[in-house]
C-alpha cells in the first residue's frame, strides 16, 4: 500500500492533493527570494550594470525559475500567481533603483517585462497552438471544448414522469 501524502515533487513540480498549486508557488517564490539575494550585487541599486544588462540577467537567471511549468500551474488562482508577481515588481524596482512612488505599471512598461498573468497567457497560448498541430490524433482530444456534463437534478417541486 502506498502512503498518502499531502503533496509530491515530481520533475520539479509540486502537486498537492487538491491540485491548486499553492505549495509549488511558495516554493518558487522562496527560490525567486533566494536568486534575487544572490545576484543582488549585480542587479541591486549599487551595482554598476547597464539597466539593460540588469534586465538581461534578470530574465536569464530569475525569470525561468518562476515560469518552468506555468503552461499547468498557471491556472492557480488569482492570489497565488499574485504571490509570484510581487517579488517581480520588488525585483524589478531594485534592477530601475526606483522609489516608491514609481507604479509597477510604469516599471512594466518601461523595461519591457510583461506582468505574470500575460505571461501565463502567452505561454498557454503557444502550448495550445503547439498541441493543435500535433501529429498524435490522440492529443487532438485534449484540445477540443469539453461539454459540460451536469447531473440532472430533482427538485421536489418538479413534476413527476
Amino acid at each position: 500500500m502506498l502512503p498518502q501524502v499531502e503533496s509530491v515533487k515530481y520533475l520539479g513540480l509540486h502537486f498537492d492533493r487538491k491540485l491548486n498549486w499553492k505549495e509549488h508557488i511558495a516554493k518558487k517564490r522562496k527560490q525567486t527570494d533566494l536568486k534575487a539575494k544572490e545576484i543582488n550585487w549585480l542587479i541591486g541599486r549599487n551595482s554598476n550594470l547597464s539597466l539593460e544588462n540588469k534586465v538581461l540577467v534578470y530574465k536569464a537567471v530569475i525569470k525561468p525559475i518562476w515560469t518552468y511549468g506555468i503552461e499547468l500551474w498557471g491556472c492557480a488562482s488569482k492570489s497565488n500567481v499574485a504571490n509570484i508577481q510581487r517579488p517581480q515588481s520588488k525585483i524589478l524596482r531594485t534592477i530601475a533603483n526606483a522609489p516608491w512612488f514609481v507604479s509597477n505599471h510604469t516599471l512594466h512598461t518601461d523595461l519591457n517585462i510583461p506582468y505574470v498573468s500575460e505571461v501565463i497567457n502567452e505561454r498557454i497560448d503557444k502550448h495550445l497552438n503547439k498541441l493543435e498541430s500535433h501529429p498524435n490524433p490522440l492529443v487532438e482530444t485534449l484540445t477540443q471544448p469539453k461539454r459540460n456534463r451536469r447531473l440532472k437534478r430533482s427538485w421536489t417541486s418538479d413534476p413527476h414522469d
